[in-house]
């Protein structure tokens, strides 16, 4: 996944346990897509200073996910619900017993993740 991608998906769902401050340079670099001098400008620090508080709070999420597992359970419940969804526009044209075998399969799988 590409990393801009992966940040974002990162402080979605933990950036809510970063402090103020880390929230806002996080958000700041990540989500509005300023650059570290901009930021450093913004908030009156360095930009290597910028530059270390995104490393560290990539680092503290990166601990939340490997830890909660969040984002991943998120993309790998959507990938099914999108596989479904691929399964039920099948199922209109085709109206196969084996389209609706998968649908209830995926279907379990996303209930025995929940």
């Amino acid at each position: 996944m590409e990393e801009k991608i992966e940040q974002t998906y990162l402080y979605d769902f933990y950036g809510e346990l970063l402090n103020e401050h880390q929230r806002r340079i996080y958000e700041d670099f990540v989500c509005n897509d300023l650059s570290l001098a901009e930021i450093a400008e913004q908030e009156g620090i360095s930009r290597q200073g910028v530059h270390d508080m995104v490393r560290r709070c990539t680092r503290t999420l990166e601990g939340y996910e490997s830890k909660l597992h969040l984002v991943s359970r998120f993309l790998s419940t959507r990938q099914k619900v999108m596989r479904i969804s691929e399964l039920a526009q099948g199922f209109r044209k085709e109206q196969e017993a084996a389209v609706m075998e998968e649908i209830q399969r995926i279907s379990n799988q996303i209930l025995e993740e929940l």
